[in-house]
């Protein structure tokens, strides 16, 4: 179906525009005022809402195959659109791991018959794979990049051999994104914390993943992608140390970029007292210095993108049961130690985002600059993360003015619960379109059309 969204404010390019859009076989055909068209259309009435590019998140784990008991490639990218996010990135960290070609096609498969959003998958590595890993030098044109974990604890995905880190930096010819947390940092700081305290507590974690875990493993990622000429995307980073890694030159002159993710922009180890292991992740929400600095950078460019690192498990896996009355207990006997590091915020991010722009902390340029059209600059997508005549239609229509609360009952991740439970959002998504479709609209879903893997131009 083609669409003709009317009299609607238009966020693209560090501009907002009153005007109208025509939406033809998939893509923007016509951006513009007062436009009128022959062709058959559903005409979509815009006033007072805005339409902004699809969010591409370069950061997921959708959890499948493997762990689908906490996860799919099919919920969660429900969840993505409902958010308003078109386009994701997912991990290799599933299981089996991605560490061959054979499973990272099989993964772009499942994705073929069952996500709602576009996808791309990066392909894993491990000390012992890094010739599998070269092959995907023939893939640099339909595979969004290659992930390293350096020194985080994530099992055989753990790359802590020198000679393999340098074969991959030296060797990989597409973007390499990485996980910076120096293992024998954190193992370190672990030990002393629980020789000195015996039973630890959620708020342990940034004192055991902290600020010099993450700096040095981000120094050693910078250091390694110069020495070689390495596109190199840092994820994640959550400290105030590692921002002097990076610098403020226009993103098409650097070949070391960093995202930082909305939970570090959101929370600070003071919400541990509440939130407890529901914010434990890796690497850790940290103290409220690190939030201020992370946002300072993010305006002034250091920053290039904000995703999620979307990575949903089950509330006992967290360490909660949810109550009669909707809120959530924690279990006694789940230890620090025993709960998983991860959070679900993909179909929040947007929310989350906008809510700072109701704030004045930031512009709805600047997010949709940070959240579309730099991820599309950084990983080289063809024809996404703008709104442009020409480019695929994935779309969003935002209402400001229609606030609601995150509740179970609206949440759709397959976990079924949130960190942002019981948080009033300041606007809504009406509507989301994947490849000119209508897959979402106000509540109502389209599910007859599936995304499209996402082509690279590098």
């Amino acid at each position: 179906m083609n669409y003709l969204l009317k009299d609607i404010w238009i966020v693209n390019e560090n501009r907002t525009i009153a005007g109208d859009v025509f939406i033809k076989e998939g893509r923007i055909e016509k951006i513009g005022q007062g436009i009128q068209v022959k062709e058959k259309v559903l005409e979509i009435n815009g006033k007072e809402q805005f339409l902004l590019p699809g969010v591409i998140d370069d950061q997921v784990h959708f959890r499948e195959p493997g762990l689908t008991h906490k996860a799919s490639i099919y919920t969660e990218s429900k969840a993505a659109v409902a958010g308003g996010v078109t386009s994701f990135m997912e991990m290799p960290n599933t299981v089996p791991p991605v560490f061959t070609q054979e499973l990272l096609e099989e993964k772009y498969s499942i994705a073929s018959k069952s996500s709602l959003a576009n996808y791309s998958f990066y392909m894993g590595t491990g000390n012992d794979n890094i010739g599998e890993v070269l092959k995907t030098n023939d893939k640099k044109n339909s595979v969004c990049g290659v992930k390293v974990f350096m020194g985080s604890s994530t099992g055989n995905l753990l790359v802590d051999n020198p000679e393999s880190l340098e074969r991959v930096f030296a060797g990989v010819d597409l973007l390499i994104a990485t996980h910076c947390e120096e293992e024998a940092i954190i193992k370190r700081n672990y030990e002393t914390l629980k020789t000195r305290k015996g039973l630890l507590d959620p708020a342990d974690h940034l004192i055991i993943r902290d600020e010099e875990a993450c700096y040095q493993s981000s120094l050693k990622a910078v250091q390694l992608a110069k020495k070689h000429n390495t596109r190199l995307h840092i994820l994640h980073i959550s400290t105030e140390k590692e921002l002097d890694l990076f610098t403020t030159l226009p993103l098409n002159e650097k070949r070391i970029t960093a995202e930082v993710c909305v939970h570090h922009l959101h929370f600070t180890g003071d919400d541990y007292s509440v939130l407890g292991n529901r914010i434990k992740c890796n690497p850790a929400i940290k103290a409220p210095h690190h939030r201020s600095a992370l946002w300072t950078a993010l305006l002034d460019g250091r920053l290039d993108v904000i995703a999620t690192d979307h990575a949903p498990h089950t509330l006992q896996e967290k360490g909660y049961l949810r109550n009669a009355d909707g809120g959530l207990d924690l279990v006694p006997e789940t230890l620090y130690e025993h709960s998983h590091a991860g959070l679900p915020l993909v179909q929040h991010t947007l929310l989350m985002m906008l809510n700072y722009v109701q704030e004045g902390r930031i512009s709805i340029g600047q997010v949709v600059s940070k959240m579309s059209h730099a991820v599309a600059e950084c990983f080289g997508i063809k024809d996404r993360g703008y709104i442009r005549e020409g480019y695929y239609a994935d779309l969003v229509m935002v209402d400001p003015n229609a606030k609601q609360v995150i509740t179970p009952e609206n949440i759709l991740y397959k976990c079924g619960w949130s960190p942002l439970e019981q948080t009033t959002m300041s606007a809504r998504i009406t509507h989301t379109f994947v490849n000119g479709n209508l897959v979402y609209g106000n509540g109502q879903w389209d599910e007859s059309q599936k995304g499209e893997r996402l082509q690279f131009s590098r």
